[in-house]
């Protein structure tokens, strides 16, 4: 299996990277570490994690070059607009220690439901973005929980095309109409939570199929978003589950079994919606 995507500059971006979000909750930089010695070589942070300070310091002490890990951070819904999105990068890189991304994102395209501006911020923040990228401090950008009615106004003023959209999705909550504008677009699409919740891992149908392909029931929801060309980052605590998550076999899922798991009904959503107060979710 191919370890790579392509992105439209050109960029290679690793299929499979480790989501960081909660990973060090206040502590240290030992879990990332630990990412690393699976063999991640694609970290995903954000400002809003508050972890980017130990994902630098991972980094760094793992004595693995700078140029051999594809780092992803994000400007927070809070920081949108031209100025607050400048300063909001040059801060993420002081915290990671390093002087460039590999990929930078607008975390959320509103920073509140209700905000009228959203916009013409998100315009602003992209024009920075555009910036970074032409001084080469950033070897790609995008987006991340932006829907085709958030990306269209962005395209309407911008000169650099988003070149990855990272979006909650997973068995139970495949944001279709979304993935397929991405593709259309040619935006590379970039799972979080692509493993759902414990309800998703649970669901019979996704046990029984993961038995079918001799994977664990994570290796086969990690090969169901693969398999439609979706980068993924999952999340992992302990060495063991890193590296399953990271050998996902090359098997190829049969076409009637991947239509049945993108008509499952909704289940795993973490009920965040960027045009919605957060909403009550049963799922775990």
């Amino acid at each position: 299996m191919e370890k790579y995507f392509t992105l439209q500059n050109g960029v290679q971006m690793p299929r499979i990277g480790y989501g960081t979000y909660k990973c060090t909750d206040g502590s240290d930089e030992r879990v990332v570490r630990m990412a690393l010695e699976a063999g991640y070589r694609m970290l995903d942070t954000a400002a809003a994690y508050k972890n980017e300070e130990y994902v630098g310091r991972a980094i760094k002490e793992s004595g693995i070059p700078r140029e051999e890990i594809f780092l992803t951070s994000k400007v927070w819904k809070t920081e949108l607009g031209y100025e607050k999105t400048k300063k909001s990068f040059e801060e993420s890189l002081e915290r990671l220690q390093t002087d460039y991304l590999d990929l930078f994102l607008l975390h959320w395209p509103k920073p509140s439901a209700d905000s009228q501006d959203w916009a013409e911020l998100d315009q602003g923040s992209w024009k920075a973005l555009e910036e970074f990228y032409s001084q080469k401090k950033v070897r790609a950008i995008g987006v991340s929980n932006f829907l085709p009615h958030h990306l269209e106004p962005l395209l309407e003023t911008a000169n650099v095309r988003p070149m990855v959209n990272q979006l909650e999705l997973h068995v139970g909550y495949m944001q279709e109409a979304t993935v397929q504008y991405c593709k259309e677009k040619g935006i590379q699409v970039q799972a979080w939570s692509p493993l759902g919740r414990r309800r998703v891992l649970e669901e019979p149908v996704v046990l029984e199929m993961a038995q079918k392909y001799d994977m664990s029931p994570a290796q086969f929801l990690l090969k169901f978003l693969l398999q439609q060309d979706i980068c993924v980052v999952p999340k992992a605590s302990s060495m063991e589950r890193m590296r399953q998550n990271l050998e996902v076999p090359d098997i190829r899922i049969l076409e009637e079994d991947m239509y049945m798991l993108r008509c499952l009904p909704q289940i795993g959503w973490g009920g965040e919606h960027p045009d919605l107060s957060r909403m009550a979710v049963c799922d775990v």
